[in-house]
């Protein structure tokens, strides 16, 4: 007779231990969130911007290591998925399309990635980055990230999901998210989530009081959008020469370079006159709890800059749930 309780245990041992990760080009830890949130845990993480480090260290009580280009993969710590959103402004339409060949060297930091990768070997690989990566230099691009990843063994998945359907979050962000795992049985039982309802409402997103340095009363850009920014609970945009309002009842993509200029930060109406975006709002756009600590020492334009950066964790959430369920079945 077999001994079953034995097998059993067997077939269970790798469920039973933690599951590891590393998060690279972390940001402030979006992607860590909601990875947490699904039960893995984190031995490592990598951010060169200063100010988003200091973030990231007052909500994980850590300092994340610097530029990854400068650690030893040896350094490293063993793990089992790797997080990583990287950079993404060569692939993105507001960059400069240069991709693997952008002069900065920011489309080369993915080689980085696969440096890591051959070395260690991790059981997933989970890569976000703006949607125009599908379609950068007429595809090319994201097929020499399939490439790179299946020269090292791995089973490739992608999926565009947009905040908006799949985080219950009332922002329009579109993102791609790549997911590869080493053990083809887990790829074929991993799916992205589905659609979800969208229940919270842009008044859910916005905070009560609002410091007045954020309005715009009696400041000069006030004559020119006073006039077309009249709508509550919607949000708006100002293009320099003319105000553009948002139509789907859901705040417009957070950018990376909200904190360069006013003109880029959404616009909102509400009891008290014109005013744009508070740190904290854009941190409830982006689906951040209330127990995220936004540092106070830090100037806006980091704060917008970060967030701007982000990810949308409950989309993030959403997926990681969806690997582990893949890697436990």
């Amino acid at each position: 007779m077999k001994n079953t309780s034995q097998k059993n245990t067997q077939d269970n041992k790798f469920t039973n231990k933690p599951l590891t990760f590393i998060d690279l080009f972390a940001g402030i830890g979006g992607i860590r969130l909601g990875f947490e949130s699904a039960g893995f845990n984190c031995v490592f993480s990598s951010e060169f911007d200063k100010f988003a480090q200091k973030t990231y260290q007052e909500n994980f009580g850590e300092v994340p290591h610097g530029d990854i280009t400068l650690i030893d993969e040896k350094d490293i710590p063993k793990f089992d998925i790797l997080l990583a959103g990287f950079p993404c402004q060569p692939f993105s339409i507001a960059g400069y399309r240069e991709g693997f060949n952008d002069k900065k060297g920011r489309g080369n930091v993915f080689f980085e990635i696969i440096r890591i990768i051959k070395d260690k070997q991790p059981l997933v690989i989970f890569l976000e980055n703006v949607k125009n990566l599908q379609t950068h230099d007429n595809g090319n691009t994201l097929k020499v990230i399939y490439q790179e990843l299946k020269n090292l063994g791995y089973q490739i998945t992608h999926k565009v999901l947009n905040a908006l359907e799949y985080g219950n979050i009332p922002q329009n962000r579109e993102r791609i998210y790549i997911v590869a795992f080493k053990n083809k049985k887990n790829f074929d039982q991993f799916n992205f989530p589905n659609k979800i309802l969208l229940t919270k409402k842009i008044a859910d997103c916005l905070e009560s009081k609002v410091d007045n340095r954020y309005y715009y009363n009696g400041k000069p850009l006030f004559t020119k959008i006073s006039g077309e920014v009249t709508k509550k609970f919607t949000l708006y945009q100002w293009r320099r020469k003319y105000v553009r309002e948002n139509k789907n009842s859901a705040c417009p993509t957070l950018t990376a370079n909200m904190g360069m200029g006013g003109h880029n930060v959404p616009i909102i109406i509400d009891d008290f006159g014109i005013r744009k975006l508070t740190p904290r709002e854009c941190a409830n756009f982006q689906g951040f709890s209330i127990d995220f600590q936004i540092p106070t020492n830090l100037p806006d334009s980091s704060l917008y800059k970060q967030f701007g950066n982000s990810v949308c964790v409950p989309v993030i959430s959403r997926i990681a749930k969806k690997i582990r369920k893949a890697i436990e079945d």
